[in-house]
């Protein structure tokens, strides 16, 4: 098996792994991650109807001039997480269920985590 092939066969199963465990309910709705290489996307996803409820990503309007091009760094992936959390305390969600999507706990991934928790998001 190629080494591509490999690495993403290997993300797919992890990200199952996850997924098998947690589940979002709208009191506690899940905050799903998505690490592409030059972007942040995050999800608050209420499973029961299968909605979501707030989402935030480096290529929001609100983001794009403070990040002034660099999408893909640290920093980029903290301003997504203080986002996502004023979104979620703005619809009245406090408690959170964190997905990371597979992807390792480190990182931008962490850095946003570690972010909306700051910002108030508890998880």
């Amino acid at each position: 098996m190629p080494a591509t092939t490999e690495k993403r066969f290997m993300h797919e199963r992890r990200h199952r792994r996850v997924r098998r465990k947690i589940y979002g309910t709208v009191e506690r709705p899940r905050l799903a991650v998505y690490r592409s290489l030059n972007q942040m996307y995050v999800q608050l996803i209420d499973d029961v109807p299968g909605k979501t409820l707030a989402s935030a990503s480096t290529q929001d309007k609100d983001l794009r001039g403070m990040l002034a091009g660099k999408t893909g760094n640290v920093a980029a992936a903290a301003a997504v997480g203080k986002l996502i959390a004023e979104r979620a305390l703005a619809a009245g969600l406090k408690k959170v269920v964190f997905d990371r999507g597979g992807f390792r706990y480190h990182g931008r991934v962490k850095a946003l985590a570690d972010a909306a928790r700051k910002a108030g998001l508890e998880f």
